[in-house]
């Protein structure tokens, strides 16, 4: 059985010192560490952080061949136990990489671990070194015997462990009788704990779990035990999922702000409805998963996609918003949908596919050409749902159909099992929905809105268009983005350029801009003078009138557009709305 030590009391280097031991059952020994980690698909080269790799036997250092960026091959003299040991600087804070300093430590164990070849499936010990008055947060069995230690299943176990230490409160509560565990590094903006400043939180996190396993149908959470890790941070926001576990990272900032509390249970209901959905109920692309290579998952809109549209829906569910806030939420994500350039060049499949290359690699002119798999999944997942409705089903059917067909007996799905899943519900989506999947066109949107007595109101800008985002910078603007075919890019606008004046009056702020641009103004050229690798050049502008800004979510009194449904009023369309919200079949 692999033996894995890791010292964290460096915490003030940032390094973790690893020491792996294991008695070899062949004089030839493979070692690799993970490209990737299960969840976020993006080949991470962890090994940039590995440093000083030594391997010993009997007292005698081995020399490795080193076969690829992050893999060793050794010929070994013997069969004796082999001592293997390294450090890992874990200076970066996400929730897919490893941060250690005075106040705490986490571990993303992809990032730390290497595998030894024939060893995947084998059970793994683990104990920790501490710095004094520190305590481990592992959701993994421990060991019994007064030596601490924990016991992972196999590697894949192993890896999906996340590790969260320091001197923290760690917090019990249960769902449906399962023990569940909260523990959070960070304050807030009054610099207490979380729970100190909000007891209800965790009462409130309890109804969003159940409510997970409502929409699931079935009575008691898929893992027999939980942890949730909370970074509270000054900014920043995400999650990354584990079987029996996961990350959260959110902004105190955004937690202070009206709606900040409603996003924190969003996220972790997303994260927890995980445990199903991608985990459990899997791609069979990622059956098993391949740690060296990216795997091409056609199917991660329905991951994350389907996820991501119900994470806000389950906060409801569970009594803790109300539909006023939730259309807002839904609004808002269907207002930058319809705002993303990049729907109209690739297809929801083709974002799912790409997703290694250009979903977690974003740059300045991203979006004009790709579109986020979470968001149009979520799009195309509210359009599913209230097409199902129509036909007297609901997308809880087919989660609940899949569950039972392939996530509780371990069987992998592909595209075609989905299409099979929701056209059993509604026969006529064997044809709708793979077209939806691979056009770059929206799916019917407004029509399944107008079933439950919704519309979308455009809002237009409040200036003309340029066609570019601009922010302040080097004592003036700077372009920070620029759309395709737009203003902006006629004139020959890049990424970068710095816009000094406008029809020769000095630009120092937005405002100094856009009160040329006014609405009413006549849309008339510009003589823009910019500056550009330290040369100042000019160009004409010629804006266009105002565009779109937002779309809002509003009820629409006469409910005259009910699709396929001409039940025309506004109580039905009310008890429409209350069902589909409340996730309840239609």
């Amino acid at each position: 059985m692999p033996e894995l030590h890791l010292d964290l009391t460096a915490c003030h280097q940032h390094l973790v010192r690893v020491r792996l031991l294991h008695t070899p059952r062949h004089l030839s020994l493979r070692l690799a560490l993970p490209a990737w980690t299960p969840g976020s698909y993006l080949i991470r080269d962890y090994v940039r952080q590995l440093e000083s790799l030594e391997i010993t036997q009997a007292g005698h250092q081995l020399e490795s061949r080193r076969t690829s960026p992050s893999s060793w091959q050794l010929e070994l003299p013997s069969l004796e136990p082999v001592e293997i040991s390294y450090a890992v600087l874990a200076a970066e804070l996400t929730v897919r990489t490893c941060h250690l300093d005075g106040d705490h430590g986490f571990l993303a164990l992809a990032a730390v671990v290497l595998e030894l070849a024939g060893e995947r499936w084998s059970p793994h010990r683990l104990q920790l070194s501490l710095p004094p008055s520190w305590d481990a947060f592992v959701p993994l069995p421990e060991l019994p015997g007064p030596t601490k230690g924990w016991l992972a299943a196999d590697f894949d176990q192993l890896i999906d462990t996340p590790i969260e230490v320091g001197p923290h409160r760690s917090h019990h509560f249960s769902v449906a009788g399962v023990p569940h565990r909260w523990v959070s590094w960070g304050r807030d903006l009054q610099g207490a704990d979380l729970l100190d400043s909000d007891p209800q939180l965790l009462s409130d996190l309890e109804k969003v779990c159940l409510a997970c396993c409502r929409l699931m149908g079935v009575e008691r959470p898929a893992a027999d035990h939980y942890l949730f890790v909370l970074h509270l941070t000054e900014s920043g926001y995400g999650g990354l999922e584990h079987d029996c576990s996961t990350v959260l990272q959110f902004g105190r900032l955004a937690l202070a702000k009206p709606g900040g509390r409603r996003k924190l249970l969003q996220l972790a209901a997303h994260e927890y409805l995980h445990q199903w959905n991608v985990r459990r109920l899997r791609p069979a692309e990622l059956s098993p998963y391949r740690y060296d290579q990216a795997v091409v998952v056609p199917t991660l809109w329905f991951a994350e996609g389907i996820t991501s549209y119900v994470d806000q829906l389950l906060p409801h569910c569970a009594g803790c918003s109300s539909e006023g806030e939730l259309l807002e939420d839904l609004g808002a994500d269907l207002s930058r949908y319809l705002l993303s350039a990049g729907r109209r060049l690739q297809s929801l499949r083709a974002s799912s596919e790409e997703a290694w290359v250009k979903l977690y690699r974003p740059d300045a002119y991203s979006p004009n050409s790709q579109v986020s798999y979470y968001l149009k999944g979520a799009v195309l997942a509210l359009v599913l749902d209230l097409h199902l409705r129509r036909a007297g089903s609901g997308l809880p059917v087919v989660l609940r159909q899949l569950w039972a067909s392939h996530g509780a007996v371990g069987r992998g799905y592909q595209e075609a099992d989905l299409i099979a899943a929701f056209a059993s519900q509604a026969p006529d989506l064997a044809e709708l929905l793979p077209r939806w999947l691979s056009s770059c066109e929206d799916p019917p949107l407004f029509g399944y809105l107008a079933d439950m007595g919704l519309r979308l109101e455009p809002r237009l800008a409040a200036s003309q268009e340029l066609g570019c985002r601009l922010e302040p910078g080097g004592g003036g603007l700077v372009v920070q983005r620029v759309g395709r075919d737009g203003p902006a890019q006629r004139a020959g606008l890049v990424v970068g350029d710095e816009l000094i004046a406008l029809d020769g009056m000095r630009l120092r702020s937005i405002d100094d801009f856009m009160v040329h641009l006014r609405p009413e103004a006549p849309l008339i050229p510009h003589q823009l003078l910019f500056c550009r690798d330290g040369l100042v050049r000019s160009t004409v502008l010629l804006p266009t009138a105002p565009a779109v800004e937002s779309w809002q979510l509003q009820l629409d009194a006469s409910t005259a557009d009910l699709g396929s449904v001409d039940l025309g009023t506004a109580e039905v369309c009310a008890e429409r709305r209350r069902r589909w919200l409340g996730l309840e079949a239609a």
